[in-house]
Order: C-alpha cells, then structure tokens, then sequence
C-alpha cells in the first residue's frame, strides 16, 4: 500500500505546465538595448540640465553657438573628479541600509495574508501586505526627526548633498537584483516536471535572446525563502517583484520629494505652495497604492509580466528620481501659485479623481454585486464564458475610461511648476559680503523648463496607452468574438469620441 500512496501524493503534486510564448515588445532587442543603456544616462541627465549652478535649463543649451562642452560641465555642476565621482561606497552601503529596513519591516510587522489568482500551473502563491504599516513606521521616524532637528535634519541634507551617488546606489542594486533573478530562473523546472514551490516562466520572457529576455524577465514571480525563524512562511517568502514595485522605490519617491521641501526650506526660509501641492498630491496616490496593495494581486504587472530590469529598474530609479523633478525643481525655485492658481489645480486634481475613482468604484461594485440598486440603470452584455461587459455608466463613455482620470490627475504633478525655466544669479550680499545664488526667471529661460518639469505628462500618456493597447490584446483572447461585439458598441478606448 505504501507504495500507492507516494504514487497518489505525487499526482497531487503541482506540475510545470508548457510555458506560453508571446511576441516581442519595446522593440525587440534593439529596444531593450536603448533603454537599459539609455534610460540611466536620462535620468542623469534631468539632474545636471536641470540644476542650482546655472539654471533650469543650463544657458548654453539655449545658446547653441556658445556651447562648448567646457562651459556646459560648468553650468550643470559637472564634477571635478569625472564620473568616477557618481559613486560614493559609504553612500551605497547607507542606501543599501534603506532597502534592509524595508525587508525588516516586511518581515516583523503584522500583515495581511492572502493567496494570489490561479497560475498556468494550477496553484496559488501566497503574499503578505503590510506595506502601508511599514510606511507610516518609516515616516513616523522622519516626522519625529524633522520635529527634533528641523530641516537641518540629517536625511533630508544626506538626500540633498548624495543625491548623485544616490541614484547610482540604486542604478547598481536594481541592475544585480535584475541579473540575480535571470541567472536563477534558470533552474525553473522544465515542463511535466514536478512544481511545488509554483515557479513559472513569464509568457514574454523566454525569447531566447538573452539581451531581451534579461530585459523583460524570464521568470514571472521570482521569489526567495529566508532562513528566518519563528515567523509564518508568508514572512519569510519574499516575492521580489512585489518587494521592490511597493517598498523601496514608492516610498523613496516620497522620501526625495520630502527631502526637496526641506531643501527650500533651508534656502529661502519658508515653503511655497506649489511644492505643498505636488507633495500631497504625490503622497497621496504613493499611500492610497501602498493601503490597497492586495489589490495588486490582480494587475498586469503580477499576472502576465517577468522581473527583469525593465521593473527592477523602472521600479527603485526611474520611479523615485524622475517622478520627484516637480518638487526638486520648486525647491530651487519657489514659485508661488496664489489663490488662483491652487483653484485651478485643484479643480483638475477633482475631475480627474471623480472620473479615476467613479469608474473603479463602479467597476468594483459591479463585480461584487451586479444587484446593487445603484447599478440598476447599467446595461452590459453577458460574454460566453460567463462574464459581463457594461455598455453603460462611466465604462459605456471610454473602454478604459479610469485610464483618462488616471491621467488628468497627473496634470496636478506638474502644473504646480507653472511656465518653468529659470537662470541662476549670483551676486554679492551687501550685508555681509558673500556670494549669494538666486533663481529668477528670465524670457529666455520662460518656458523651457516645461520640457523636463512637465516630461511626466508625456511619458504618462504614453505609458497608459502602451498598457490599455496590452489590455485589449488580453481581452480580445480571453472573449474572442464577444470582445468585438462589445467595441462595437462602446468604441473610443480612453477618451470619449476623440481616442
């Protein structure tokens, strides 16, 4: 008998299904080659045009024929050593630190645990959230240090005066952890092969170009067990890509702009209220993802793509550093909005919330409860395998109508900064004799600093449609001739009868 029960437990066993295999995106090979070299050298390059040497952008980019590579390294704040001079060892090993706390908090803090969506394999892997607790823990420590040692607080000045070095700090971890995980998805068990610990390849990730796959991601959920005692397996399993798409990077987006305020602060005395603005309003769409994180169980980013250095490097360096320009931008700058001015931002910021939540809340409400009185009014078609699209309400408007409110909420994260550009003038202060910087904005700077200040915009738009065209794809092979019935009758995509 015994021998029939190892052979029946064995059955029961999850096996390692044949992986799916899709098409190429972001170019192909080529792609990837210009982003992952490319991408790096641009975030770089917002930080030296953009600066608190000789203005935002540097004059002699608005000057061509005084351009000199000499004069330019002075404006941007090249630095004397070269480029051996991005990297500081002590500021690596300090932001190394960071991303340990978050592990720690990961880890210890209480959470909730829950089981993911149903993989190719037939299983599902298990997530811990607390990702909300351990922000306000990591925050708390910040008030209670801003509260004791002001502006002058050792973070924000650390932030400041690194701010460099720290980008490549996060450059090199996000590059090993992205090399990390494509070298160890190779002993993913092959197909038919037993699968107990849930390990699949991503559907895109296996090309079978190393440069791509390295790119995009071979596996789906790389995940690492650590030989930590006394705490429940979901603690100690630690899926990377969650980690690092909620933890480190979100929360540093926050970090810097806060450091950013500090910084105005310490210049000029006092804080605008354009730089208030674009913190809150950035703090709160970090919060309100880090409080829903189970939703992200759910997303594409989970379900359908590989960790590779697309995420690891999107997630901890072009999150943090390229989302904060707003504010390190007005912490040199302190521009001031009026009552005017905060009006209209903030009555974008309401259209596009009222339209973003409208239709998540109506979306949600009619998955949960497609009786709900509310939702008497909203007519759908009912797909064969069971599921309904609605034809009515905000989804009968726009196929990914949220995208549209996602979108216009962003406008509040760089309206804040006006018609930027400004040169930096220094003088003598008559009081005591020294060299003093200022940041005025003169005609020939008016304006051209809206191409870096306002660049999230662009990229944003272009980031959703990438994803809603992703989006359709998926729906277009889950409900095949129903999906064309449905865009049949609901035809703009994210913007009603334009787009």
């Amino acid at each position: 008998m015994a021998p029939k029960k190892d052979q029946s437990s064995k059955s029961k066993s999850p096996v390692q299904p044949v992986p799916e295999k899709r098409g190429y995106e972001f170019g192909g090979p080529l792609g990837a080659f210009g982003i992952i070299f490319g991408l790096p050298v641009l975030v770089y390059v917002f930080y030296f045009v953009c600066n608190d040497v000789s203005g935002c952008p540097a004059p002699s980019l608005l000057r061509p024929s005084s351009l000199s590579l000499d004069r330019l390294k002075r404006e941007v704040g090249w630095p004397k050593e070269g480029i051996v001079a991005l990297y500081d060892t002590q500021v690596t090993l300090w932001t190394l630190s960071y991303y340990a706390l978050s592990l720690f908090l990961q880890v210890f803090l209480p959470g909730q645990e829950a089981e993911g969506i149903v993989l190719a394999g037939g299983g599902r892997l298990k997530y811990k959230f607390n990702a909300f607790l351990s922000a306000i823990v990591v925050l708390s420590g910040l008030a209670g240090g801003t509260y004791m040692y002001g502006a002058d607080f050792v973070v924000w000045t650390f932030l400041w005066d690194n701010y460099l070095q720290v980008i490549t700090a996060n450059l090199i971890i996000s590059s090993l952890v992205a090399i990390f995980v494509y070298v160890r998805s190779f002993s993913v068990p092959a197909p038919g092969q037993p699968n107990p610990t849930l390990r699949e390849l991503a559907p895109g990730g296996h090309t079978g170009n190393p440069l791509y796959d390295f790119f995009i991601g071979r596996e789906l959920n790389p995940r690492i067990r650590l030989p930590i005692p006394f705490v429940s397996e979901a603690s100690r399993t630690i899926d990377i890509k969650v980690f690092m798409e909620m933890r480190p990077g979100l929360l540093g987006w926050t970090i810097l702009n806060l450091s950013n305020v500090a910084h105005q602060y310490r210049t000029y005395g006092y804080v605008t209220d354009s730089i208030v603005l674009v913190t809150i309003f950035q703090g709160f769409y970090i919060l309100d993802a880090l409080y829903m994180e189970p939703a992200i169980m759910t997303t594409m980013d989970i379900i359908m793509d590989g960790f590779g250095y697309m995420l690891s490097f999107g997630d901890v360096v072009w999150v943090p550093h390229l989302y904060s320009v707003q504010s390190r931008y007005l912490s040199i700058f302190p521009y001031e909005l009026g009552w005017t001015g905060r009006a209209f931002v903030l009555g974008v910021v309401a259209v596009g919330y009222s339209i973003f939540r409208g239709a998540n809340n109506q979306k949600n409400r009619f998955r949960t409860n497609p009786d709900d009185p509310n939702l008497k009014h909203i007519k759908y078609i009912e797909t064969a395998s069971g599921s309904k699209l609605m034809t009515s309400g905000w989804w009968g408007l726009a196929r990914h109508i949220n995208y549209l409110g996602d979108w216009t909420m962003s406008w509040a994260y760089c309206l804040p900064t006006g018609v930027a550009g400004y040169v930096i003038i220094e003088s003598i202060n008559p009081g005591t004799g020294s060299l003093q910087k200022q940041a005025l904005q003169t005609p020939e700077a008016r304006g051209w600093g809206m191409v870096l200040t306002y660049f999230y915009m662009l990229y944003f738009a272009i980031l959703l449609i990438h994803r809603e065209r992703r989006d359709e794809e998926k729906c277009k092979r889950k409900y095949g001739a129903d999906w064309d019935r449905y865009t049949s009758m609901v035809r703009s995509r994210i913007i009603p009868g334009i787009y």
